[in-house]
């Protein structure tokens, strides 16, 4: 026989089976939402992701951050080579003696040389910058600052399709060519990254005796004029280079172009040119990538 109470403890039991459900399915639908990175050629990301889209407004609205103060100031007169972790501490580090170039000329040594797997953080590069940083394989330059670029602000020079070179966070400025050299092998990753008064940011080498294919992705930059243009690639050797989250500022006429092709070379010959924009295979942003402010 059944009872009032009986019933009403089963019809607890019930409605308590259904709200732990419920939350079953709620969690299960985060794992999945969360679990969604839209690739390079994705459409447009889920509302899920709307405050990433909110933050880049933000970003966009408030302009390129603010640059370091120095904490202080410590004269390099032979190239620092790091294995394992440096970290600056945000000091001013500038050239002096053989290190006392701060020109284009080539064949400069560097103030900084990586081994494969090192990492340079915090750290305020002044002039004389000479050669900058040098990769020799994967390497990680984290709020690295360049007040003065000299001959290039940093050179990857890593021999393994596997390698990854990344810049994160940092900026660079007065780099009357290039800012980040890419001539090694593998993929470069630069990120809440800053760059004014510039030629090129990137530039995957043209002319090297050997060449690679290599991979550039740019994400979340700030960039401001007077500058030439954001990548240079080659396209003859599977170059790419993909474009997300950029804003360009002080650039009204749109002089800055963000991806530009080249038939490389490897007889040290000046490079072609021939094309610029988006072409989905090596240029790969949509417009709406590149923000003018």
């Amino acid at each position: 026989m059944t009872t009032p109470h009986s019933h009403r403890r089963r019809t607890a039991r019930r409605r308590a089976v259904i709200a732990l459900s419920g939350v079953g399915a709620l969690t299960a639908g985060a794992l999945v939402t969360t679990g969604l990175l839209p690739s390079a050629g994705a459409a447009k990301a889920p509302a899920a992701v709307a405050p990433a889209a909110q933050d880049s407004a933000k970003a966009a609205a408030k302009g390129p951050a603010a640059w370091p103060k120095p904490t202080g100031s410590k004269p390099v007169t032979a190239t620092i080579k790091v294995d394992g972790t440096y970290d600056g501490k945000l000091k001013r580090h500038y050239g002096q003696g053989a290190l006392g170039g701060g020109g284009q000329k080539e064949g400069q040594p560097p103030v900084f040389t990586l081994a494969d797997g090192a990492v340079l953080k915090n750290v305020v590069i002044g002039s004389p910058a000479a050669d900058g940083v040098h990769c020799l394989g994967s390497c990680t330059i984290q709020n690295v600052w360049w007040e003065d670029v000299g001959e290039d602000a940093a050179t990857f020079k890593g021999k393994s399709a596997n390698a990854v070179y990344t810049v994160y966070g940092g900026g660079a400025r007065k780099a009357s060519d290039k800012v980040l050299q890419f001539n090694g092998a593998g993929k470069l990753v630069i990120s809440k990254f800053q760059v004014a008064d510039f030629g090129k940011l990137v530039r995957s080498c043209g002319n090297c005796k050997t060449q690679y294919k290599r991979t550039v992705i740019v994400n979340d930059v700030d960039v401001s004029g007077p500058g030439n243009s954001l990548v240079g690639i080659n396209a003859n050797y599977g170059d790419s280079a993909s474009l997300r989250n950029v804003r360009i500022h002080g650039d009204s006429k749109k002089k800055i172009k963000p991806c530009t092709r080249f038939t490389g070379n490897s007889t040290g010959k000046e490079p072609v040119q021939n094309g610029t924009g988006p072409d989905g295979t090596h240029c790969r942003y949509q417009p709406s990538d590149v923000t003018y402010h």
